[in-house]
């Protein structure tokens, strides 16, 4: 279990600080439209959350990744069968 989590949460942590940097190195978190919004942010609390949003994106991406490659035991085996090759 430990091992999934670390494959969900460290590969889409490091996707978080390449998106934050990409998208920050091009949008000024103080021109964003927040304001108009309703929502009085500092640039920090900007940075937080939209390297939490990131993290959030990358770690639903991986935890999707790795749901699809679960195949269960007895369908491999099912497969093998079928196709001759546990023979």
């Amino acid at each position: 279990m430990s091992r999934l989590l670390i494959n969900m949460f460290w590969p889409s942590f490091l996707v978080a600080i390449l998106a934050e940097g990409a998208f920050f190195s091009l949008f000024d978190p103080t021109l964003l439209p927040l304001p108009h919004l309703g929502f009085d942010l500092t640039p920090l609390a900007v940075y937080t959350l939209g390297f939490l949003f990131f993290w959030t994106c990358g770690t639903l991406s991986s935890l999707l990744t790795c749901y699809l490659q679960w195949v269960p035991d007895n369908l491999l085996k099912e497969i093998d069968r079928k196709s001759g090759a546990g023979l």
